[in-house]
């Protein structure tokens, strides 16, 4: 953070940041350059000469020899110009290269909130070790000098944007981040050593988020362990890109031509795929519910993203409930894996959305303080829906997948006429919050209502079943598994009616 001396904005050695900023900006992109064209463009052009020369000395392949790359290689200037165009177009255009950069920052930002990467078992250990020596260390070191050491480490006042966002980190870090990692490269390149800048820009920036006590207890080991994934990343793709090297140089000897057409094909078919991997995983992301303060500081904000909340989750449980008794009743394990998967990720969705409940209460504006109740009880029914249908789901897939007898068709027929129902009633809740029509909520709470008896109606009958024909203690405790489930699901949907009902009336009173 700012030393306690640098805390006003308008101070000359505040100002004296931006210039260093701006110039390390500068300095970072030619040490960049510097390094990375030449492996950019290097390869590329070491094959292009090395073919020239081949032509030019009339021998035959096999009696040809490299001795003449020795040399220091003349790289055409209109090349370099276009191989840094490149560069510079994919770097503004491209979407993976922003991935990159928001990996780093989020890593290595001052504030608290949503972490990218979860713990495991090495950065739990290095925290706790890390906890412990900073423990002894305490004990040790007197009173006095550990007040001016945090005396240096004064937080200022966050300067938000008008999106009500704060930066990651300051100008000091910013300052330090650069110069540090611009040195860094250029030394490293000026004395020919294979060194990755992408590698040293982010330790530099990890090195100095630790430093600044970016990680504290509340963030430490997700921190860490987003570290162990980046790196471990980088050598387990240098060990893939040596044995790749090997395949496909052996693949290009002995399969001649064919050989040629035959990887030229294979990599338009992995790029094809890498590319709609990442735009899928894109459209996931887009579709995740994140905490947004600005929307979140009104009560009409509130009403408003909560019903999209709603209407959104009962869609995709309504579609999920179909998916599973359809998937069921042809006992499709393939099918059935896919929707456990998607019903997991929908339970991670929300909650991370409760994880920010906290970021959510501070940002809230006085007159709104009373709807955090309100929010709060929404996300606990939202997400005690989508352990309804996380555990039929995966009820489901545990039956398949062991192989035990099918449902009986009066059992399936009876899951798939309430299956519809169910669909009607969410379909019914989805078009009330998505057109403001709070005035229908009774009508669907007393659907809900008939629809949780018919459930019990259900039950009853599979009562009478095992009394007379059932003779499956497996199927038996599916069937009840899934209505009783369902009944729970029914009953946390009419909860949160209710709950909206409530919260809607008493915003009411308070407006007039």
């Amino acid at each position: 953070m700012f030393y306690h001396t640098l805390t006003g904005t308008h101070s000359p050695t505040y100002q004296y940041f931006k210039i260093v900023i701006i110039v390390g900006t500068f300095g970072l992109a030619m040490a960049f350059a510097g390094n990375d064209l030449v492996n950019f463009i290097g390869v590329p052009i070491a094959a292009w000469q090395s073919f020239e020369m081949w032509q030019a000395s009339g021998l035959e392949p096999h009696e040809f020899n490299m001795s003449a790359l020795a040399g220091k290689a003349q790289t055409p200037t209109i090349l370099l110009i276009i191989a840094g165009t490149i560069m510079v177009l994919t770097l503004w255009f491209s979407k993976k290269a922003r991935n990159v950069i928001e990996t780093g920052v989020n890593l290595s930002r001052q504030s608290e909130g949503q972490e990218r990467f979860s713990s495991n078992i090495l950065s739990r250990f290095v925290v706790r070790i890390s906890v412990f020596v900073a423990t002894v260390t305490n004990a040790v070191i007197p009173k006095s000098v550990s007040e001016k050491i945090d005396a240096r480490f004064v937080k200022p006042e966050e300067q938000k944007d008008k999106n009500g966002t704060a930066p990651a980190f300051d100008l000091v870090r910013a300052s330090v981040n650069l110069v540090i990692a611009s040195s860094l490269i250029a030394l490293g390149t000026s004395l020919k050593l294979p060194l990755s800048t992408t590698y040293v820009t982010f330790m530099v920036a990890m090195g100095t988020s630790l430093a600044d006590r970016a990680w504290g207890r509340e963030s430490a080991v997700y921190r860490v362990a987003g570290v162990f994934n980046v790196v471990g990343g980088w050598f387990l793709t240098a060990g893939a890109a040596f044995t790749s090297a090997f395949l496909v140089a052996g693949i290009l000897y002995f399969g001649d031509v064919i050989g040629l057409i035959g990887m030229v094909l294979l990599v338009g078919f992995l790029l094809l795929k890498s590319a709609a991997a990442f735009k899928n995983k894109e459209k996931e992301k887009s579709q995740k519910r994140r905490f947004e303060r600005s929307d979140l500081v009104t009560i009409n904000g509130i009403i408003k993203e909560s019903s999209e909340y709603i209407s959104e989750t009962v869609s995709r449980v309504s579609d999920l409930y179909i998916k599973v008794i359809n998937n069921l009743g042809t006992q499709n394990l393939g099918k059935l894996t896919k929707n456990k998967k998607n019903a997991k990720k929908l339970e991670k969705e929300i909650d991370d959305l409760k994880g920010n409940i906290y970021y959510f209460i501070k940002s809230l504006d006085d007159t709104s303080v009373v709807s955090s109740k309100f929010y709060i009880l929404t996300l606990d029914y939202l997400h005690d829906i989508i352990q309804n249908i996380c555990f039929i789901s995966a009820s489901s897939f545990e039956h398949v997948n062991n192989n035990h007898k099918n449902l009986k068709f009066n059992q399936l027929r009876d899951l798939k006429g309430l299956s519809d129902k169910l669909k009607e009633l969410f379909d019914g809740t989805k078009n009330a919050f998505d057109k403001g029509n709070f005035s229908s909520l009774n009508k669907l709470l007393e659907e809900a209502k008939a629809l949780k008896k018919e459930v019990n109606d259900m039950i009853q009958k599979q009562i009478d079943r095992i009394r007379t024909t059932e003779t499956s203690p497996k199927n038996t405790k599916l069937y009840f598994s899934i209505l009783l489930e369902t009944k729970d699901l029914i009953q946390s949907s009419m909860n949160l009616i209710m709950l909206f009902d409530e919260f809607q009336h008493e915003f009411q009173k308070r407006v007039r």
